[in-house]
């Protein structure tokens, strides 16, 4: 079994139950797992590969809690720069169908090469258009490749425009083939062990997209399979306008009503929300992924994050789709819900707190995004989300996923006092080394495991290839 030595970080940070932030720190792994954490002189003094991190500060590795990979593909698209959400899907819907597997391949290289040179370890990913040949076996080929942690969903969209849906008809697909083809998935690829490198998910696209016969389904398939589930929810004012015209509910008791509040289930975004539906999610264990920059992005509104945590419900972070955000820098979506977090404090009720004290006030002291918090949120907070208790800390029994952090970059400058809270407010910058399972993805700032220079510009290809059919010479 392969051995690795980390030691001499500045500062360590290990998440774990007592928070500890370990300065000259380091950890032992033994094949992926950690044994080991602490100060340099409790550790073993040699391994099979020794890290020395002096002058970087170590934590544990990002989760990417929700993500559209495939959308690396449609970044940046003129016709979907200013509109809202519907307007943006509905510039991109068969854009997406249009796709390659061997565009997949290189869309979820570039998304999660990005993702890793961020600190990102493991990623969510919600694929659910499935034409023209495509199908979860690309991303997880390509995944495999690059040697990321991965948990991705067999998606799926069955309500076209003929049928009241928005989404046209073309890129959508038959109930019954959705179902057997999430069947075949779990049965190929989803792995429940400690440690696990590939798990699998299903995720109806969202209400407007799924029949609630599918949603039912879906839900019955994942618990008799031991899977999760997970959907995008109250995203936006136009998803309550339709699930009110179409169930005469809002998205929240729809859902409830589906059977879909429990907790191997976790909704993207829940933006708008009132105070008894984040008691609902409490109470079942629902968890949800806060995705600020894609929220921001299409003016979709600001989900209550510190009021989920206030109230006890799983709170994890993702960059969200490649072309709503339009980057995947899982460090820098934690520093932006960190700031969108203050943000909100200063507004007016509804969407502000209800309150006439100033944000000056130590009174309101608690209702402030710290830095850590946002790191939490990051790491054990998606793993929460995605049902995983070996992720998102550095701590024995965990898998040896971590990413450094140069502490003599010019965006560090000045900021050495805190060198944990620096990673946040100060620009987030590339990561010097990130592992996963005990082995590098990203080395000295750079990708190790791909001709990444090679798959930008087939990648680049592709997407001129999409660009194109949108009408952008």
């Amino acid at each position: 079994m392969a051995t690795l030595l980390v030691r001499n970080a500045t500062v360590l940070v290990t998440m774990d139950g007592a928070r500890r932030e370990i300065a000259g720190g380091g950890l032992f792994a033994r094949d992926g797992m950690i044994e080991q954490v602490g100060p340099g002189e409790t550790l073993p003094d040699s391994a099979d590969e020794v890290l020395d991190l002096s002058g970087h500060v170590v934590l544990p590795g990002l989760v990417n809690a929700h993500h559209h990979l495939d959308q690396t593909l449609t970044r940046a698209l003129p016709a979907a720069q200013n509109v809202n959400l519907f307007r943006w899907l509905g510039a991109h819907y068969r854009l997406w169908a249009a796709r390659t597997p061997e565009a997949s391949r290189t869309a979820t290289l570039v998304g999660l090469a990005e993702l890793a040179l961020s600190g990102c370890t493991t990623c969510f990913d919600h694929a659910y258009v499935f034409r023209n040949g495509c199908a979860v076996d690309d991303q997880i080929g390509a995944a495999r490749e690059i040697g990321m942690r991965f948990m991705v969903s067999r998606g799926s969209m069955s309500l076209g425009q003929s049928k009241g849906g928005l989404p046209p008809d073309e890129c959508v697909e038959d109930e019954d083939a959705i179902l057997a083809d999430s069947a075949r998935v779990i049965a190929r690829y989803h792995d429940a062990t400690p440690g696990a490198r590939l798990q699998i998910a299903l995720a109806p696209c969202s209400p407007f997209s799924v029949t609630p016969e599918l949603m039912r389904d879906s839900a019955a398939l994942a618990r008799d399979k031991g899977v999760r589930l997970h959907t995008h929810l109250a995203e936006t004012i136009d998803e309550e306008r339709f699930t009110l015209a179409r169930f005469g509910k809002r998205p929240v008791a729809y859902m409830e009503e589906l059977g879909w509040l429990g907790e191997d289930v976790w909704f993207a975004h829940a933006v708008h929300v009132n105070a008894h539906e984040i008691s609902c999610f409490a109470g079942a264990g629902v968890g949800v992924c806060h995705c600020p920059s894609s929220n921001m992005r299409l003016a979709s509104g600001i989900a209550p994050a510190m009021a989920y945590r206030r109230a006890g419900v799983k709170v994890g972070l993702g960059v969200d789709g490649s072309a709503s955000n339009d980057g995947n820098n899982l460090l820098a979506e934690a520093r932006q819900a960190m700031l969108l977090a203050r943000l909100q404090i200063s507004l007016r009720p509804p969407e502000g707190p209800d309150t006439t004290l100033s944000t000056a006030d130590p009174a309101r002291d608690a209702e402030w995004m710290t830095a850590r918090q946002a790191v939490e949120l990051a790491t054990l907070g998606g793993a929460s989300v995605l049902g995983r208790s070996d992720i998102g800390a550095l701590a024995p029994g965990y898998c040896a996923d971590f990413f450094a952090l140069r502490l003599d970059e010019v965006a560090f400058a000045g900021g050495l006092a805190d060198p944990v809270a620096a990673a946040l407010f100060c620009t987030p910058g590339r990561a010097a080394f990130t592992y996963v399972h005990g082995r590098p993805v990203v080395a000295h700032g750079e990708v190790v495991t791909i001709d990444l220079p090679a798959v930008v510009a087939e990648h680049n290809t592709h997407a001129a290839r999409l660009a194109a059919l949108s009408g952008v010479a």
